[in-house]
């Protein structure tokens, strides 16, 4: 059993390493597609953007919360009653929400390209860092 709970986490681990990778990245190509002044740049980061968004943010968040899900199901009878992993969820939580902005913004640059300043992007690529710093402190020391 033991065995089998550590793949999941090793799943886990992985996917969520995936998913911050691309909301670290994508968030980046914004600066830049505001920056942009052509339409082949534009149209080239709308792409980027797509691809990144569709095909590694929502993919690796869903593995995401499905490992972590599975594994809280798995050790339901430990961990309801610790106060660091509801904390955790909440996080997750406020990521996932986070995500949805990513897409809702994705999908404002398509035509306007200046819907934000490249400072606003750049401010808004460092949101996520707090979770990341929050969560693996969280997992690793549970204070609480």
């Amino acid at each position: 059993m033991i065995e089998y709970i550590n793949w999941i986490k090793a799943a886990h681990v992985i996917s969520m390493v995936t998913w911050f990778a691309a909301i670290f990245y994508l968030p980046r190509l914004f600066v830049y597609h505001a920056m942009s002044e052509d339409r082949i740049s534009q149209d080239r980061f709308v792409i980027m953007e797509r691809k990144l968004y569709r095909g590694i943010m929502i993919p690796s968040m869903i593995a995401t919360w499905a490992l972590g899900l599975w594994m809280v199901y798995l050790g339901w009878e430990v961990y309801k009653t610790q106060g660091w992993l509801h904390l955790k969820i909440v996080l997750v939580i406020l990521l996932s929400a986070y995500n949805g902005a990513c897409g809702f913004y994705r999908k404002k640059l398509i035509d306007n390209p200046q819907y934000k300043s490249h400072v606003f992007w750049r401010w808004f690529n460092e949101v996520p860092v707090f979770a990341l710093i929050f969560i693996v402190i969280l997992v690793i020391v549970k204070p609480f």
